[in-house]
């Protein structure tokens, strides 16, 4: 089932041809883990979503509150029965009218999903975990990258090149060839105990979980952090590299090239996330 503007529906509802979220990627989503009923670091994600719908000119309904938003992810959690488990909901936001390129109007719709996940805590998970440089086309620097829009053509070529060389994961470059993040989340890189992360006016995605860790190394006394622009040359000198996003929490990455890498900082931090996380439930 989903949640299609406010309406429990089939989850085989279909969308007009002429949604323009499908024609011309005019559209935003919000990817939120709850667990047993409870949208983690939900503040973050909402004033994420209301900030972008603003960037695009989106008009904003009155009734989008965070109670309102947070009780129709609620609505659906209890239709599908799946109350007391962990759930990735995808919030998706496009914008409602006719017209080309130029809309007739800026008014919005939505559509929720969801489905259960395994684990209510992030665990990084063990096994190999070999990335490459995806160098055939560049994230592009600016605002508009660092929004979760459903343009993610650079991502998908990516995922399928990375698939047909047996990758687990790409990292991503702008166009002036600096270090943004992974196909799917954040990247976080570990040299002694300096932990360092691209800056989002390079083109990275302004993620939830990077924001918590930004505010656990900013308080850390073992760790010092940097927002600044990683080369790929500091990729193979690093100690550790590791993956962040909201659903897997934390991933290591155990190879790229022909360096290998340890865990113990993103093990370390991964603790005090999930402290975090307990906080909220």
């Amino acid at each position: 089932m989903i949640n299609f503007n406010g309406d429990i529906v089939a989850s085989h509802t279909q969308l007009s041809i002429f949604n323009r979220g499908f024609l011309y990627g005019d559209a935003l989503f919000e990817t939120v883990k709850v667990i047993n009923g409870n949208p983690i670091f939900w503040e973050d994600h909402y004033f994420r979503l209301m900030a972008s719908m603003r960037i695009l000119r989106m008009e904003i309904p009155m009734n989008f509150t965070m109670e309102f938003l947070q009780d129709e992810m609620a609505r659906l959690i209890d239709a599908e029965k799946l109350e007391g488990t962990a759930q990735r909901i995808r919030f998706t936001v496009f914008r409602d009218a006719a017209g080309l390129y130029t809309p007739s109007s800026n008014n919005i719709g939505y559509v929720i999903t969801s489905n259960t996940l395994d684990s209510e805590l992030y665990h990084n998970k063990e096994g190999d975990y070999e990335v490459e440089l995806f160098k055939d086309h560049y994230v592009n620097q600016g605002m508009l990258s660092s929004l979760k829009t459903t343009n993610k053509m650079v991502n998908i070529l990516g995922s399928i090149y990375a698939k047909e060389n047996g990758y687990a994961n790409c990292i991503l470059i702008n166009n002036e060839k600096k270090v943004v993040e992974t196909l799917n989340g954040n990247l976080f890189l570990v040299k002694g105990n300096v932990v360092k992360t691209p800056p989002t006016p390079d083109g990275c995605l302004k993620g939830i979980i990077r924001k918590q860790l930004l505010l656990i190394l900013e308080k850390s006394e073992e760790y010092s952090l940097e927002e600044s622009s990683i080369s790929p040359f500091e990729l193979q000198k690093a100690d550790e590299l590791f993956v962040t996003n909201v659903i897997q929490g934390i991933q290591s990455i155990t190879k790229y090239r022909k360096k290998t890498f340890d865990r113990k900082v993103a093990s370390d931090l991964l603790v005090k996330l999930n402290a975090r996380v307990r906080l909220g439930i």
